[in-house]
Order: structure tokens, then C-alpha cells, then sequence
């Protein structure tokens, strides 16, 4: 074993280590959070490749390409680079679609296919829809997307799908009853613009290695060695592929925590890791339990909480770190003051304890959410981030950049023909795009091939000459940049294609502040795509082609588009935080209906998949984690009211600490507003004096409020004029809004009662008794 190794594995704790060092047959490891599982996968690898095993025959899959990338770059730490560059390292879909590349010819495909996004998919299925003539109301092109993503997971193929009554059944009861049509036209056209979309490289991989058992053989041959990261992610495609090619040798290691697997909605299966142990001969089981990330306190509350869980596979977490603070707990009364505490805590904390905007998360359960942060933080001039949000590479002008390259790289692209064809303006409307349309149909062609032809075919297509010369055009220029292709890198071609089609042309007629970030954009695009020359040019096996730039853009993650090198505040949801950690980190919209998910209650596995993603929630914070919730919350248009969650309850009070709203930022006039207020004419006629002294009445102090017991009302929550008997200088109060206060005085009758509070969380305020919503403690 080589030294440097030596010290590497030497420094891992003895539970890290067994895994690590076991060599042959079927291993899973039971990682909890934070306690150092991708260290034992790089250990793992290096290991393995020390004990004579060639790096050409190990697999690790991984679920996000930065991931992959920082295991590799540790790897080649300790192996060196030349090595580290032979192992087949990355995501699930980019592995595969190297595979699919290979082997594309005995499927039909060309090695060059383009691969489809969401979107592109989601336009594709509204074009079919449209041209089906199907209610585009409850033909959703959306839904329909997710449904026929659905279907391939559960490798559901056109075939099978007809062969399957009870999903034709579901379909009909649904309104859908077309929807078998719809699939089988998705993946016809997607089959003939040579296209494969996210599911297609699982379900094509499988349908290789089941189809051409020469194919199976060669891979597993190749690929002796298996290591799965996260494998309580993987769906049952993914599983199947991974049982294929480790079936032969059963050197497999997979490494996971079934307290981590939140992806149920789409299709991950939590059954893959707990049954594990039922699919391979002899598997040894190692638990990584020890939690170097998170305090102590943070820790066992997540302990805590996921122990509720009746499926889950047993360990305990534990941590040699110190205890830390407890997990405040903190009331709003609502979201934007929720948003405000966030803002407020954040930018006491940065300047208290000397920190970075980077240190801080706001994980919430739904993007919606992001608003009330997002305005509050702006009001504090606290720089932010929105994870999730419009990628980089989704961006209008940079789509159409890639439209362009994606037609030259391969011209049956029908998605990225129609996006660019017209774009700049050359004259080829809609019209003359529905008439290309019908004949590519009719000729079974691309239509590329159709344009290509469109001297011999278009006086049969209605297509006058003008159009035709426009066409034959575009069709020259198209070709001119294969040509340029074919000789040069990815950044020369990417760069003349933006010169010469008039697209920077096009954006330079626009002088407004968004037109020039358009321009902006496209220019950090071509940086982009410069360094990503530069670094194939020190990989194994990589050109620096168009090619394997658009195949890296099209697998890229939101997440690993983040350079990280600007310091700010990170917003996501939580299923996005996943593998990330934040030394402080707020989990907002802590309530019933939000969090756990009220369309996510219905059964115990749905419940149990909600008090899953809090456990992943609360342990991405290493050193203070804060729960928010807000008594009133807009859901739907209408103020409702919010009751705390509750996975905050089935927390150990010992781990909590429950704070009373702070006060929020508010004007201290330098004059008394009421002067400007109604007079009061029964005040302007001298009364006698009335002996005694009144009481003096001052603000409420925090611990006199602490101590105050809360007693609702009998009849609802609003205050009615039958209470304003009850209030008297001196009675404390509680409001939705201003929280606990002390009645200074009453003033007025009957309807026109009006009340004047000293409360905690507002000042002085005077109220009209009849439209107050108050609530008497004692």
C-alpha cells in the first residue's frame, strides 16, 4: 500500500475504516448524517486501485456531477491524475449516456443524439397535444410529461403500457383516455430527431443490457468493482441496471441512509436499500453513526424525531462535538414578519460573531415561500441566492445560443430547429414551419432533411420561391458551421455561430439595462465554454468538442452551476439542500399543512417521507439551527390561520428554546401621533377632579409577559363589545399581531369603545374594541 494512502486511512475512525478495507463481495454501509461517507467511498476507490485493481474496471455512481467531481479530485490526490482520469466516475445519467453513445447503433440511435431537457419535452408534448386537437385543460402538457416520466421509470413502455388495462382504465376515469396516443407519438418523434430525454438514458440502458446480452457481458466484465453513492435515491430503472452489472462478480459496495431518502415523488425507492441484503449471497453490513458535522444538541433533536419513523433501519447517531446552542424556535404573527426575523437574525448574527452571508441557509418546504424572504432580505441589503430558480442555462438568449449548436451537432433536432429557425427574423413564419411539418410527416424525414430538399419539394408544398431561397439559406449557414465543426473546438464554433447567425446583433438593437445583460450573458457563455476546452484538453478520453459541452450542459445540476465564489445568502427548498451543510440554517414555515405537507399526510409512508426531509432539514446545520412558524400564513389568496407543526413537538423540549416574537423594525416619531387623531369633545368641558390617583401604566416587561398563562376566549377569537366589560386599566391582552400587552385605558361607549394598549411588539396602540382581535391572559 502506498504511504501517502497509508496516512490517508490511518486518520479514518475505526467504523470508517472496516468498509474501506473489505475488498471482495456485496458491502452496504449505513452513513448518517455527516458522518464522513463520500471520505470512505474516495478511501474506498484508492484503496481498491492499491490492491492491484485497474482503474478502468471501477464504476462509482453518484447523484449530482459536483459530487463525482470532488471524489475524483481527492482521488487523484492520493493515486495521481493519470490514474484518476481511467475511472468511470459521475451521475447515474451521464455514465449511462456515455454507454448510450457506444452503443447507440443497436438501438437505432446516432452516437451523436441530443439530449432533451424538461422543457424541451414539455414543448414537444404541447406541440403534440396540439396537433392531436386534444382540451389542452385537461390535456396538461405538464402532467402529461410527469405521467410518461413516470412510465419509464417504472420501465412502462409504449407496449406495455397498451398491454396494461388498468393504467388505460386509470387514464380514461381520468379524462385522459388519449394518453397512450400522446406517449406513443412523444416517442416516435423523439426517436426520429434522434433525441433521448432524461428517462430514455435509464430505460434505453436497460433495454441494451437486456436486449443484447453481448452488450451486458462486455460491461460486466468491465465494470468488477461497483460502488453506488446515496443508493436510497435510486429509483427501480436505476436499481435494475445497477443489479445487471454487479450480478456477475458481486463486488458491490453501495453507501446510503434510509433516514436521507426524500425523493419518493419521483420514483426513488425506499425498498432498494432496505432490502439490500435480500438481492446478493454473503452481504456485510458496516454503520458509519458518528456525526462530525453538527452540534451535539442538533444531533439528538434529529434524533429525536426521526426515531418516530416505523421503517427505517437501525442506528444511532452520535457526536463527540460540543453541545452547542439549542434550536430556537421563534413565532410570527405572519410571513413577512417571519421573513423579517429571518433577515433581522441573520445580519445580527454576520456582525455579532464576524461571519460570511455564505454561512447562512433558509431552507423552505415550497418555492412559494421564497417571496417573504426574498423582500425582507433586499430591505437589509443582504445579499441572497435563490437555488432552483431560472439556471443560468435556461435563460432565453442562451437557450437560442444552444439551439443553434444543437442543430449543427445534429440536424434532426426538431425542438431546437423550430426555436432558431426564425430567430433572428429571416422571414420563415409559422405557416411555412406547419407545411415543413406535415411533409417531414408524410416523407418520414427530419425536417432538416425536408429544407435540404426544398427545391425539389416545395412547389408541392405551396411554398413560394422567396421562402424557398430563405430556407435553402439557412440550411447553407447550417452547414457551414459543420464544416467549422468538424476542425475546431467547441469555443471557436460557439463564437462564430453567435457572430454570424445575428443573434449578438439582434441584442445590440436593444440598449435597455436587460438587453445589455442579455449580451453579458452570452459573452459568460463563451468564458464558460473556453475553460470547458481547457480542462478536456487535461482529460482522458475528451476533445473538446460541441459534442460533450452540450452533453455536460444538458446533464448539468442547478447546484453545480454555483461557481460559489459570491458571498451570499443561501434559499432553496430542502429538497435541494440535500449534501450541503450551512453553519446556520433556518427552516421556515414550520406549520401544519406547509410542513409536514398537507398533500403528503394521507398515508404513514407519505407522513414518514415529510419527517424525513425535516431530519435531512435540521442536520444541515452545524452550528445553530432556528424553526420558524407564523400564526397567520396567505395560502390560496386567504389569510388562515397557521397551527405550529408538528415535528416541532416530537423535538425534546430540553433541545429548544421558544422565543417570543422580537420586535419588529418600526419609526419612533419624534411627536406624539394621537395629536392628530379624533377629538374627543367630551375631554374639551372641564370635569371635577376625581380624588385618588389613577394607575400608572407603563410597557409590559418581557418577564412579566413570560409568565403569563394564555386562556382563549369562549366564543372565537374576535373581540366583541360584550368584552369590553371585561377590559380595564390593567388587564393584559394578547393580539395576533402586536402579541402581549397591558391596557392603558378605555375611552368611549358602546360601539365606539376603543382600548389604548402598551404591547411588546408595536408600542402604544389604540384600538376600536368592536374590530380588535384580542384575547384576555391572566
Amino acid at each position: 500500500m502506498d504511504s501517502k494512502l497509508e496516512v490517508y486511512i490511518e486518520g479514518l475512525n475505526d467504523a470508517q475504516r472496516a468498509p474501506t478495507l473489505h475488498k471482495d463481495g456485496a458491502l452496504i454501509v449505513i452513513a448518517g448524517a455527516g458522518s464522513g461517507k463520500t471520505r470512505v467511498l474516495t478511501m474506498r476507490i484508492a484503496y481498491l486501485m492499491s490492491q492491484g485493481v485497474d482503474a478502468f474496471n471501477i464504476l462509482s455512481l453518484t447523484f449530482t456531477n459536483k459530487a463525482a467531481r470532488e471524489m475524483k479530485k481527492r482521488i487523484a490526490g492520493i493515486v495521481g491524475n493519470n490514474e484518476a482520469k481511467n475511472l468511470w466516475m459521475g451521475t447515474f445519467h451521464s455514465i449511462f449516456a456515455k454507454i448510450l453513445r457506444i452503443e447507440a447503433d443497436k438501438l437505432g440511435y446516432p452516437s451523436n443524439f441530443t439530449i432533451y431537457d424538461t422543457q424541451d419535452s414539455q414543448r414537444l408534448i404541447s406541440a403534440i397535444i396540439k396537433e392531436m386537437q386534444l382540451d389542452k385543460d385537461i390535456y396538461k402538457y405538464k402532467q402529461v410529461q410527469n405521467r410518461i416520466s413516470s412510465f419509464k421509470n417504472s420501465l412502462i413502455t409504449v407496449r406495455a403500457y397498451a398491454n396494461n388495462p388498468e393504467l388505460v382504465e386509470a387514464d380514461a376515469m381520468a379524462k385522459r383516455p388519449r394518453m397512450g396516443e400522446i406517449y406513443a407519438e412523444y416517442v416516435d418523434r423523439c426517436f426520429k430527431a434522434g433525441a433521448m430525454d432524461f428517462d430514455d438514458l435509464l430505460l434505453r440502458t436497460n433495454e441494451l443490457l437486456n436486449r443484447f446480452p453481448e452488450v451486458l457481458n462486455k460491461y460486466q466484465n468491465r465494470f468488477k468493482y461497483i460502488l453506488v453513492d446515496e443508493y436510497q435515491d435510486t429509483n427501480h430503472s436505476q436499481y435494475l441496471i445497477v443489479k445487471a452489472l454487479s450480478d456477475k462478480f458481486q463486488n458491490i459496495c453501495v453507501v446510503g441512509d434510509d433516514s436521507q431518502s426524500i425523493y419518493a415523488f419521483r420514483g426513488a425507492n425506499i425498498n432498494n436499500i432496505l432490502n439490500f441484503q435480500k438481492d446478493y449471497d454473503n452481504v456485510a453490513m458496516y454503520r458509519l453513526e458518528q456525526n462530525y458535522r453538527s452540534s451535539k444538541n442538533i444531533v439528538e433533536a434529529a434524533n429525536s424525531v426521526i426515531e418516530k419513523n416505523k421503517t427505517r433501519l437501525d442506528k444511532t447517531v452520535w457526536t463527540a462535538n460540543e453541545d452547542g446552542g439549542q434550536i430556537i424556535v421563534h413565532r410570527s404573527p405572519t410571513d413577512g414578519e417571519e421573513g423579517r426575523y429571518v433577515a433581522s437574525s441573520i445580519f445580527e448574527n454576520r456582525m455579532n460573531h464576524q461571519l460570511n452571508n455564505g454561512d447562512f441557509a433558509i431552507l423552505y418546504r415550497t418555492n412559494a415561500q421564497s417571496r417573504a424572504m426574498e423582500d425582507a432580505l433586499r430591505k437589509r441589503d443582504i445579499p441572497y441566492r435563490i437555488y432552483g430558480g431560472l439556471s443560468f442555462y435556461q435563460r432565453k438568449e442562451i437557450k437560442d445560443v444552444l439551439g443553434y449548436l444543437r442543430v449543427l451537432v445534429n440536424p434532426k433536432d426538431e425542438e431546437a430547429l423550430k426555436r432558431v429557425v426564425n430567430y433572428p427574423a429571416r422571414g420563415i413564419g409559422g405557416t411555412t414551419l406547419d407545411k415543413l411539418t406535415v411533409a417531414a410527416k408524410h416523407y418520414g424525414r427530419s425536417i432538416f432533411e425536408v429544407m435540404d430538399k426544398i427545391e425539389q419539394l416545395g412547389p408541392s408544398m405551396n411554398i413560394n420561391r422567396g421562402t424557398q431561397t430563405k430556407l435553402k439559406n439557412f440550411v447553407t449557414m447550417i452547414k457551414s458551421f459543420q464544416i467549422l465543426n468538424e476542425e475546431s473546438d467547441a469555443f471557436t464554433v460557439a463564437e462564430t455561430v453567435a457572430r454570424k447567425t445575428g443573434l449578438l446583433q439582434e441584442l445590440k438593437k436593444d440598449g435597455t439595462p436587460e438587453g445589455i445583460a442579455r449580451i453579458e450573458n452570452i459573452e459568460e457563455l463563451l468564458n464558460g465554454m473556453r475553460d470547458f476546452v481547457e480542462e478536456q484538453k487535461e482529460l482522458a478520453d475528451a476533445t473538446g468538442s460541441l459534442a460533450e459541452f452540450l452533453e455536460d450542459v444538458a446533464l448539468a445540476t442547478t447546484l453545480d452551476n454555483d461557481t460559489g465564489d459570491d458571498d451570499r445568502v443561501a434559499l432553496m427548498t430542502i429538497h435541494l439542500a440535500k449534501g450541503l451543510e450551512f453553519p446556520f440554517v433556518y427552516i421556515v414555515g414550520m406549520e401544519e399543512d406547509l410542513f409536514p405537507s398537507g398533500m403528503s399526510m394521507s398515508t404513514r409512508s407519505e407522513l414518514e417521507e415529510e419527517r424525513r426531509l425535516f431530519y435531512v432539514a435540521l442536520t444541515r446545520a452545524e452550528k445553530q439551527a432556528y424553526l420558524t412558524y407564523t400564526e397567520s400564513r396567505y395560502r390560496w389568496g386567504k389569510l388562515v390561520d397557521a397551527e405550529p407543526s408538528r415535528f416541532i413537538e416530537e423535538i425534546d423540549d430540553k433541545y429548544l428554546d421558544y422565543q417570543t416574537p422580537m420586535e419588529s423594525y418600526r419609526y419612533k416619531p419624534l411627536i406624539d401621533a394621537d395629536i392628530f387623531g379624533d377629538v374627543d369633545k367630551s375631554k374639551l368641558r372641564l370635569k371635577k377632579p376625581v380624588s385618588g390617583t389613577p394607575p400608572k401604566v407603563g410597557t409590559p416587561t418581557q418577564d412579566q409577559l413570560r409568565k403569563l398563562r394564555k386562556i382563549r376566549p369562549a366564543a372565537g377569537d374576535s373581540a366583541t363589545p360584550s368584552l369590553a366589560g371585561s377590559l380595564e386599566p390593567g388587564t393584559v391582552v394578547e393580539h395576533i399581531r402586536f402579541g402581549k400587552g397591558i391596557v392603558a385605558g378605555i375611552e368611549g361607549k358602546g360601539q365606539d369603545q376603543k382600548a389604548e394598549i402598551n404591547f411588546e411588539n408595536g408600542g402604544l396602540k389604540k384600538l376600536l374594541l368592536r374590530f380588535a382581535k384580542l384575547k384576555i391572559v391572566e
